[in-house]
């Protein structure tokens, strides 16, 4: 469905042609004075040095020429040559009208549909999930949200840290703890147990313990390095005892992301990219892509026009050790291979940035992606306490997401429960549905490039910009819905008329922007924009719905399409809240 600014601009396009002017000085933007017109063109001034001709003349041809068109209610030309305009209310509810009798809520599809892999979670085994994992995850998931309604295949990845020193560690505090186990007895031939020796509660203190030692213990150390060089070699013990360790892991990882309604499509791991990196290696040499450097494999990534020094990607230590560029090099390997993406987005820690602009450079110059393919770094701030610092616990150690999610739960329960009298287990229900509101609005609501502050009484409040503001507007709505139901027993109304008020009008033109805010998420990979649009419109249907007498109304057939705006309103913010990885409760 054409978006409802594009046919406004058309319209006044034809004016400028129909003048005699080019019509690309017809392009009409929203006004950011409301007070003086809902809709803007700037082009007669533009139009001023190639006529040689006064801007306020030309702004007055555009407007007679418009005067008398069904899409507007108003036409004038403002000095020093402002085209400013108000659209009739007939216009607008007949293009509401289309968008309420869309399924997709007049956002148009890809005619083209990528393959789109998203890169995000970015978890390590054997560790529990903390605050700094919590933007990957709710950017990463609304993201990929968004990318699949507009049209395109996504598929979201993972991408498990599960390879390297740290597995040695733990195989080694394992071994120390408890050395009869039987995957460290070489002639051991049988089944191992299927049971993993640990718990997550264990596996959770054993990596930093044997983090700890192998600092102060060098011995301990070169014991860990062997065990991990021992797991990469395929010794069959150790590679059951790693596959616990992912077990383990992998549960407790997906029980925590789906308290976030996270989900992902792969669960891929480091791991499972090592069987591409000495063939990888093999061919940069071979192709003359990479060269030694003191024992080093590296490959020269920089460009004449950069401004600021680019490192050359290291490919293999001197020692023939890989590195994180080794594995994400070989990690597109694999994703082309089985996926033929046309896009790869990463959506990880901005201060990444240098790592993957090298990492992308070197697959493009190797060859590793068709030149087509997209490689795009989504790089996101730091969420911070009030301090300014790093969001942390009140004794000063960094907080696990568990903790979090139960406070904030637990803080929204309190004001249920002080605000109403509610079934403790529905309280408990509707908290955690408002609580998880309140970290992912509070979170999406900020451009991912940039810090925040996340402040626990700002979000949590039911008043401004937060999730709980906005879903307490949707259940507003459901609540008026209902009644209606109720008292008409009927189906909710469909026809959408002309607007009443000026409230209502500027409901109805924030509701016309829905497919252009889509569009524009969609590009710029940007959940902030839905987070501005939904909390524009839930002010607006406030103010109408203060201002509106709509339940009591005597008119049926002004209540009806009353009541078929606030269905459509509903549809659209249940929409957007679904895109950014939330859901509404039924009553708060």
């Amino acid at each position: 469905m054409e978006k409802f600014l594009e046919l406004i601009s058309r319209e006044v396009s034809g004016a400028f042609e129909a003048c005699g002017y080019d019509a690309s000085y017809g392009k009409t933007g929203i006004s950011n004075r409301p007070d003086l017109c809902e809709y803007q063109c700037n082009g007669a001034m533009a139009a001023k040095k190639k006529y040689q001709k006064a801007p306020i003349l030309i702004a007055k041809e555009i407007v007679e020429r418009l005067t008398g068109n069904p899409m507007f209610l108003s036409a004038e030309a403002v000095n020093p040559g402002f085209i400013n305009l108000r659209v009739s209310g007939e216009c607008l509810a007949g293009y509401l009208g289309v968008m309420a009798a869309d399924e997709n809520l007049s956002v148009e599809k890809a005619s083209t549909p990528k393959t789109i892999i998203i890169d995000y979670g970015g978890a390590n085994v054997a560790k529990p999930l903390h605050v700094g994992h919590l933007r990957s995850a709710i950017i990463g998931e609304s993201v990929k949200r968004i990318c699949r309604a507009a049209g395109h295949q996504v598929i979201g990845d993972v991408h498990l840290g599960d390879w390297g020193l740290q597995m040695g560690l733990i195989i080694t505090e394992v071994r120390h703890r408890e050395p009869d186990l039987p995957y460290f007895d070489e002639s051991f031939d049988g089944e191992y147990p299927e049971e993993a020796p640990f718990t997550i509660a264990e596996l959770e203190e054993i990596y930093p313990t044997a983090s700890e030692k192998s600092k102060e213990d060098e011995a301990y150390k070169a014991e860990a390095l062997e065990a991990t060089a021992r797991l990469q070699d395929g010794v069959r013990g150790y590679r059951a005892l790693w596959q616990h360790i992912l077990n383990v892991s992998i549960a407790d990882l997906k029980r925590n992301y789906s308290s976030l309604n996270v989900e992902f499509d792969l669960w891929k791991k480091e791991s499972d990219a090592q069987p591409y990196i000495a063939d990888m290696a093999e061919y940069m040499k071979r192709e003359g892509y990479a060269y030694q450097d003191q024992g080093a494999l590296i490959v020269d990534v920089k460009e004449e026009s950069d401004t600021k020094e680019v490192p050359p990607c290291m490919i293999l230590k001197s020692d023939g050790a890989a590195l994180y560029t080794t594995t994400d090099l070989a990690t597109i390997i694999d994703r082309v291979k089985h996926y033929d993406p046309d896009e790869i987005i990463y959506v990880v820690d901005k201060r990444q940035e240098m790592h993957f602009t090298q990492v992308f450079r070197c697959a493009r110059k190797t060859r590793l992606v068709k030149e087509d393919v997209e490689l795009k770094f989504l790089g996101f701030g730091t969420m911070n306490g009030k301090d300014g610092k790093p969001f942390k616990t009140r004794e000063g150690g960094v907080m696990r997401l568990e903790r979090l999610i139960a406070e904030i739960n637990e803080e929204m329960y309190k004001k249920i429960m002080e605000n109403h009298e509610a079934d403790p287990d529905e309280a408990r229900q509707t908290a955690a549905l408002v609580g998880l509101s309140t970290i992912k609005y509070g979170d999406l609501s900020n451009q991912a490039s940039k810090d925040y502050v996340f402040d626990v009484d700002k979000f949590t409040s039911f008043e401004g910009n937060t999730g709980p503001y906005i879903l307490y507007t949707i259940v507003r709505i459901k609540s008026i819905l209902k009644k209606y139901c109720a008292a008409e027993g009927t189906v909710l109304p469909t026809a959408i008329l002309a607007p009443a008020n000026e409230s209502e009008k500027a409901l109805m033109l924030e509701l016309a922007q829905f497919n252009s805010v889509m569009e524009q998420a969609f590009e710029e990979l940007a959940p902030h924009r839905i987070c501005s649009f939904i909390y524009e419109l839930s002010n607006a249907l406030n103010r109408f719905y203060h201002e509106t007498k709509i339940l009591s109304h005597e008119d049926e057939v002004q209540k009806a399409g009353w009541i078929a705006l606030l269905n459509l309103t509903r549809r659209v913010l249940e929409t957007c809240i679904d895109l950014l990885g939330f859901t509404a409760p039924e009553r708060m």
